[in-house]
């Protein structure tokens, strides 16, 4: 096997290694944003329990963020 061809297999391993534990980061990933997700809905299920309406208070806070300028236009 020569120098070159060595550097190659080297540099395919390395590569490999990179994506498995790439991959086994992701799902660890998707996991922890499961259990977030699960976490929101029991809260968005309580506020509605308490007659809070998520919908409206998004439609108002949409509104809001709207009237004000973006920082790039406050910089001009």
């Amino acid at each position: 096997m020569t120098n070159k061809e060595a550097n190659q297999d080297e540099q395919v391993g390395f590569h490999k290694g990179s994506l498995s534990v790439l991959i086994k980061e992701r799902q660890e990933m998707m996991k922890i944003l499961q259990v977030v997700e699960q976490l929101m809905q029991v809260h968005i299920t309580a506020l509605k329990e308490l007659g809070i309406d998520l919908e409206k208070e998004a439609k108002a806070l949409e509104k809001t963020s709207q009237k004000k300028k973006p920082i790039e236009d406050m910089l001009k």
